[in-house]
């Protein structure tokens, strides 16, 4: 940042200030446990044995030091090249009608929810509603620090298992919707989409009718022809801002594709990963005989379901972070 020229290229510049902050974001909360370890070790020595309110105070400050040390080590485990991005997730339901639509449409909300919570930010890119109820595949951007980090560890398949509300006769039902995750790249990323690659379809946006329902054909469907990639984009009223952020859902996915390829090559990151495919479930959210979500990776449980389904993923997720930290 000090050469001669720094601000000639300001788009270079700020991406170079990004990665400063990102250095110093895990730096600096290191810095300051290891001053504060040092002055606790000082005030150790001078304390007589016999002032029992200095060495409580002491212990107190010991046991905050320590987790906060437990919380650096964890943002530690984000070492992937796109941690620290805001994160693309889509979700489709899967075969069951309109028992696994309100399923998908129960797992937006988790997902809404849990983005909430961390304070980020949620747009809704694309959504189809189910023919009665719930919703087939939604996508929404989660926008904030370290999202890709976390959500990561939803991709895949997951099922539920119920009373049906559907059902005059109260019987127990299984549904699966699949949940997919790739992190927003950034406008500068290396990667090259060429026009005549494209097949552009505009449509009229679903809606829930009335004064909502959206009159234009505003609605943008991109279709990459060299892979098949196909993405699309209705939340916005303007058809070029549907256009600009189905674009960008369509170079994260190649960048992604780019990716699975590499790693495929070299049997590494993702080695372990299953097919995402009916059956092959990385997590069961069980509420009837009982109560309990269980992450098929990780062994981890809980009986906490309501919890985890209103938002409540920490656990959860921290349990596979950890988990895969250990495998590598």
């Amino acid at each position: 940042m000090s050469v001669s020229g720094f601000w000639d290229d300001s788009q270079k510049a700020n991406k170079i200030i990004q990665e400063l902050k990102g250095f110093k974001a895990r730096l600096e909360p290191w810095e300051e446990a290891r001053k504060q370890q040092e002055e606790l070790a000082g005030l150790a020595e001078i304390i007589e044995p016999t002032d029992e309110t200095s060495l409580l105070q002491i212990k107190n400050d010991l046991e905050a030091l320590s987790l906060k040390i437990g919380q650096i080590e964890f943002k530690a485990f984000f070492s992937g090249e796109h941690d620290r991005a805001s994160a693309i997730l889509s979700i489709n339901a899967g075969a069951g009608g309109t028992e696994s639509c309100d399923w998908a449409a129960m797992l937006f909300r988790m997902y809404v929810r849990y983005a909430q919570n961390k304070g980020y930010k949620v747009d809704t890119l694309d959504y189809l509603a189910g023919e009665e109820a719930g919703v087939k595949n939604v996508t929404i951007l989660i926008k904030g620090e370290y999202a890709f980090g976390y959500l990561k560890s939803e991709r895949g398949v997951h099922r539920l298992v119920r009373i049906s509300p559907f059902d005059s006769n109260k019987r127990r039902h299984t549904s699966f919707a699949s949940v997919d995750v790739i992190p927003e790249i950034e406008e500068d990323a290396d990667i090259q989409v060429d026009e005549k690659d494209l097949r552009i379809d505009v449509y009229r946006a679903s809606g829930p009718g009335g004064q909502g329902v959206n009159t234009t054909d505003s609605a943008v469907r991109i279709t990459h022809i060299p892979t098949g990639i196909v993405v699309q984009c209705q939340n916005e009223r303007s058809q070029l801002k549907n256009k600009h952020s189905a674009l960008k859902v369509l170079k994260a996915r190649i960048y992604e594709r780019k990716m699975l390829e590499q790693e495929e090559k070299l049997k590494s990151m993702y080695a372990e990963k299953q097919k995402i495919e009916w059956g092959s479930q990385i997590r069961s959210y069980v509420l009837h005989p009982y109560m309990m979500v269980k992450d098929h990776r990780t062994e981890f449980e809980t009986g906490k379901a309501e919890q985890v389904i209103d938002g409540g993923l920490d656990e959860l997720i921290e349990a596979y972070i950890r988990f895969t930290a250990g495998k590598k």
